[in-house]
């Protein structure tokens, strides 16, 4: 005789005081740092079409669909099952339909495809917004974007692959290039020996016929980190008897026979586990030359400048999820009688991470607003080439330390996997590595100080338009320019000169566009210590609460 339908429900099983997930939303409408940025740096034209894809990735089940592609990751199969070699990587449909989503809205191609001012800002605003439900399709969609300035060195090159990469249809199937609606880009640069330092690549090239740009090589190496392996051809260097060249690499022989592309593993990454990074093997591998011979570097460095513009929008998009999920759980969870948000101190600590996404978007913003200014404008140009690096840097580096102080407001409920936030946590360091870590971005910023005598005065420029807006400002400024004048252990200052830089921009652009309460609460607590070393820190005189609300996701 069972009696257990007589029993009421136990106290215990009810759930209570546990917010909704974030999902069914609008993250553009609930972000206002970038709507305002999208309408203030010239892309106002493209809002609609912005807010609808929004409308997208806001939705419950485009959100799962990032849990899947992370849950189910990347196979793959060197060999079919009679042994021949294939070389192919299997992905769960879920990582299709993002990458669908990313591509038939032009994220890797807007910028490209629209020629009206503010098209790199409307495409940086889509990636943010991608980027926020899954950067793993972020990087096979950031190369294809990049990989366009590279293509271009080379005319011949460029008018057979660029319509392909620009296409907006996706089309995953690994076959030719000139069977397909639309190809990606990946890239292929990093040895076991080099890393960073490209120069030490031991990978070499050699000439089927005629040397020289444009003409076709065998490629034979080792690259340790091969980005996106599914891509339907590659970029990468190779040493000819003049030096370090850059060629593209495709999957297919143009016969339409497989190109020897041997993927020997997959990496075992902490974070971005939903894409698949890869070690390869060329053996004799067809490639054409792009750029001049033995000039790889600087034919390949408008790719990476590109990717690194992303990788400050990778970043600023993880800070800004991580703090609509703790503004949203904090607003709807309570604790010791009030609302989590409305405890004076989680308040401090809620404005404080708001503050610090609030400059990192509107930054990029600005950033990729430079990319579009500087097509028809050579000072413009000069400024994204060191702003890019500066920015790169510390919104990079500002990224793991945030999310994780997001993460707390959570309370172990943003320990378990259930929550998006541990999954932020291991994506958070990936930007701050890829495409040159911390030292190599402070080098490569004085590299470009020293190099490039117009690229400092252009940034300088930048500062310059927001000077009177505050006086910590304007003194933080005159410090920084001091600072700069010490011809004094500069290698060793690199990253105390670069951080500052990274902050008189960023507060440049606040004071711009920003409210009073926030560019008044970023100079009074990053340009000087008014504030403790931890988030949360903020003094009591700051608007906390107005802060917090701008910050606070509606739905």
């Amino acid at each position: 005789m069972s009696v257990a339908s007589d029993r009421p429900t136990a106290e215990t099983h009810e759930v209570t005081n546990q917010p909704l997930p974030l999902e069914n939303y609008n993250p553009y409408d609930s972000d206002a740092a970038l709507s305002e940025g999208v309408s203030r740096e010239g892309a106002g034209w493209a809002e609609s079409e912005i807010r609808a894809f929004a409308e997208t990735t806001g939705r419950a089940a485009f959100i799962h669909l990032g849990t899947l592609a992370n849950r189910h990751t990347p196979e793959l199969r060197t060999h079919d099952r009679y042994g021949h070699r294939i070389d192919e990587v299997e992905f769960h449909p879920a990582w299709h339909d993002l990458m669908r989503a990313g591509v038939e809205a032009g994220v890797h191609s807007f910028a490209w495809n629209e020629t009206r001012e503010g098209a790199h800002v409307a495409r940086a605003a889509k990636h943010y917004l991608l980027d926020q439900v899954e950067t793993g399709v972020g990087c096979p969609l950031t190369m294809t974007f990049a990989a366009v300035p590279a293509l271009q060195v080379q005319p011949e090159i460029a008018e057979e692959w660029v319509p392909r990469v620009t296409s907006r249809q996706y089309d995953s199937r690994l076959i030719p290039a000139t069977e397909k609606a639309g190809c990606l880009i990946g890239m292929a640069m990093t040895e076991k020996q080099g890393g960073s330092d490209v120069r030490a690549n031991t990978t070499r090239a050699v000439p089927l016929g005629a040397d020289g740009a444009g003409q076709e090589y065998q490629l034979t190496g080792h690259k340790w980190f091969c980005s996106a392996p599914m891509c339907d051809a590659f970029l990468t260097l190779a040493h000819t008897d003049s030096g370090i060249s850059c060629f593209i690499v495709p999957r297919f022989l143009p016969d339409g026979d497989r190109n020897v592309f041997r993927i020997q593993r997959l990496k075992d990454k902490l974070g971005n586990r939903s894409n698949a990074s890869s070690e390869i093997e060329y053996d004799g591998t067809w490639a054409r030359m792009v750029g001049d011979e033995g000039r790889g570097v600087p034919t390949i460095i408008e790719m990476v400048n590109h990717t690194r513009l992303d990788c400050v929008i990778g970043s600023a998009a993880i800070m800004r999820q991580a703090v609509a999920q703790a503004t949203h759980h904090t607003a709807h969870r309570s604790a010791f009688g009030k609302k989590l948000n409305d405890q004076p101190l989680m308040q401090n600590v809620l404005a404080d991470l708001a503050l610090e996404s609030e400059a990192a978007t509107a930054t990029m913003v600005r950033l990729a607003r430079a990319y579009d200014d500087a097509r028809e404008n050579e000072q413009a140009r000069q400024f994204t080439r060191i702003a890019t690096a500066i920015t790169k840097y510390w919104v990079c580096k500002r990224c793991p330390a945030m999310v994780y102080e997001a993460l707390e407001c959570h309370g172990g409920a943003g320990y378990v996997e259930e929550s998006i936030l541990p999954r932020l946590y291991r994506e958070a360091p990936l930007s701050s590595i890829w495409e040159g870590s911390g030292n190599v971005m402070c080098l490569d910023v004085l590299r470009a100080l020293n190099r490039e005598p117009d690229a400092l005065p252009a940034f300088r420029a930048e500062l310059e338009t927001a000077r009177g807006g505050d006086l910590r400002y304007d003194v933080f400024i005159d410090d920084l320019d001091r600072e700069l004048m010490n011809p004094n252990d500069v290698e060793t200052r690199a990253r105390r000169i670069v951080e500052r830089l990274a902050l008189a921009f960023q507060a440049s652009v606040l004071l711009k566009s920003a409210p009073d309460y926030i560019a008044e609460a970023f100079c009074a607590t990053r340009l000087y210590t008014d504030r403790g070393h931890e988030f949360g820190t903020l003094p009591p005189s700051l608007d906390h609460k107005r802060i917090l609300d701008r910050a606070t996701p509606k739905i």
